[in-house]
């Protein structure tokens, strides 16, 4: 059965893909490219545009070149710059597009994309290839407002991400990509992408990011235009509904950022029922297909739907276990590999306690917004993430709260016990990197509401949107409570060399008592050749166990 497809994976490259020096490909639907050769983003491209949905023309430039970059980036820049223009010719063709010129101007994106996903952590460039001498050509197509807006949108991205000490933008269009290409290799070792790295034990295990230019469509074109992500289920509670927003007249920027409250999904089924249908046919047969729950982002451009990304969904632990469960019982994975998607780590965040539900009569509520992933964290709210991280280095517990987050938060939402903001919706950057961290998160709770709480104490119920006032009392949540648990707990026993009985069962006295978050006592118990171990969650300890085990036949 297939894996999880977030993660980084072993794919041999096939050797007949790529010709000797070759470091670019075109994503041209004949070949679903491995995602170690082009990353993450150009491997769902690859996918969707080789099952014919619609995707606009793009072509990629291999994590390989990624990694001669960082050994010597001018010598790099030099032998694949004229593949670059090779694969822009061909997006002139595939388009019917000119770059830099009429009488069509072919504006692109310029994004990374690696390996394993890193949602936000890397650099971007939308709207590349408008200059003043672009606009007002644009502007004869599209209209004069409508190219102010692009030009204007381009210009704040690229100082902002490829010249933020000069501010320049270079006039000359091609000077634009190769300044933007640059750029996001060289995101690839920011300090957001590296704390990102190291959190999740990725650091060594990629050789760089790939960089995908694809032809712009835009959702900010007209009234029949937008943009939107869509969770083929419901990334927060794992139900099987689908789960999304949607923005009209917006740029995926727009939606990802929290700076817009977007609409849910069902105002796209409203206005667009035909293309919101497409969506959904697409989704199905994107999640089947990778037998994963699949994250995608799309745009509608004057009433045509296009699909720019999918990806395995960041999910919040709750929803992992019932991912796991439930593809399981449709079929599509096995319980092996149900078992293989779920850590220790998850569990650990579903068997922390929670709210005392007899203290919420007489609790304060001091905000309140839309659930983004689901959890209790408490403690002294802060301002900036700076201050998160000094907290939390001296040991203190804090609640992160922002108008927005942006990727240069992810090290104060890494300290913080949970995150609020003022903007956004549930698919904006704080969500999504909450739910990776499987930290509590409450987004859009309103322009202000947040900064009279900066310095007090809160408890943040990430399930409800809901923020208190102090500290609540907590209790602790049971396995048994859970079906989904229970019955990964059931495949668990079945599977595991290692029997494992309750702490405070009378059974086996002797048997040694381990603690669930200590995976290094529970191996070191099983390399002495114990055969029963006494716990107080049995799961969390036999998915240690099991994961050893798939870690000895590899290596075997």
């Amino acid at each position: 059965m297939a894996s999880s497809s977030s993660a980084v994976g072993t794919e041999a490259v096939p050797a007949d893909v790529l010709t000797e020096g070759q470091l670019v490909v075109r994503i041209d639907g004949s070949c679903v490219y491995p995602r170690m050769m082009v990353g993450g983003k150009a491997h769902g491209l690859s996918k969707m545009r080789a099952a014919g949905l619609p995707t606009p023309p793009a072509f990629t430039v291999t994590v390989d070149a990624c990694r001669q970059y960082f050994e010597s980036p001018g010598d790099l820049m030099e032998r694949v710059w004229p593949q670059i223009l090779d694969g822009l010719s061909w997006l002139e063709a595939e388009s019917g597009h000119t770059f830099g010129r009429g009488p069509l101007p072919l504006l692109v994106s310029v994004r990374s994309g690696a390996p394993a996903s890193m949602p936000g952590m890397m650099d971007t460039v939308l709207n590349l290839g408008i200059n003043d001498e672009v606009e007002p050509i644009l502007g004869d197509v599209c209209g004069a407002p409508f190219a102010r807006d692009v030009h204007r949108r381009f210009r704040d991205l690229f100082r902002q991400v490829v010249t933020p000490t000069d501010n320049e933008v270079p006039a000359d269009p091609l000077d634009q990509l190769r300044a933007a290409v640059t750029a996001v290799f060289d995101s690839w070792n920011s300090a957001r992408a590296v704390s990102y790295r190291r959190h999740h034990g990725l650091e060594g295990k990629m050789a760089g990011t790939a960089v995908t230019v694809q032809a712009m469509v835009f959702g900010n074109l007209d009234a029949q235009s937008g943009t939107g992500v869509l969770f083929s289920r419901n990334p927060l509670t794992g139900d099987r509904q689908p789960f999304g927003e949607w923005l009209p007249r917006g740029q995926g920027e727009d939606v990802v950022s929290g700076k817009f409250d977007p609409l849910p999904l069902s105002n796209l089924a409203d206005q667009h029922p035909g293309l919101h249908r497409e969506l959904l046919e697409a989704a199905v047969w994107l999640e089947g297909d990778a037998a994963d729950v699949q994250d995608i982002e799309f745009t509608v451009e004057a009433g045509k739907l296009y699909l720019l990304q999918t990806r395995a969904a960041k999910r919040s632990a709750a929803a992992a276990v019932a991912f796991a469960v439930a593809l399981q019982r449709e079929g599509l994975i096995s319980a092996d590999e149900a078992l293989a998607r779920i850590t220790p780590a998850q569990l650990d965040v579903l068997l922390t306690p929670v709210i005392d539900p007899s203290v919420l009569s007489s609790a304060d509520v001091v905000a309140s917004g839309l659930p983004a992933c689901p959890g209790v964290g408490a403690g002294r709210v802060v301002g900036d993430s700076d201050s998160a991280e000094d907290a939390a280095d001296d040991g203190e517990d804090v609640v992160l709260a922002r108008e927005t987050t942006s990727p240069d938060d992810v090290g104060g939402m890494i300290a913080a016990r949970a995150v609020i903001t003022e903007q956004g919706g549930a698919t904006s950057h704080a969500a999504v990197v909450s739910r990776e961290l499987h930290t509590p998160c409450v987004v859009g709770c309103g322009r202000g509401s947040l900064r009279n709480l900066i310095g007090t104490e809160v408890t943040v119920d990430g399930a409800t949107g809901t923020v208190y006032a102090g500290r609540l009392a907590l209790t602790q949540p049971s396995e048994d409570a859970d079906p989904d648990m229970a019955m990964l707990l059931s495949w668990a026993r079945d599977r595991s060399p290692v029997r494992i009985v309750d702490a405070t069962s009378s059974s086996d006295p002797d048997a040694q008592v381990v603690d669930h978050r200590d995976s290094a006592g529970i191996l070191a118990a099983i390399a002495r050749g114990s055969a029963t171990l006494r716990a107080a969650h049995p799961l969390p300890v036999l998915l240690t166990i099991l994961e050893s085990t798939r870690g000895s036949n590899k290596r075997a």
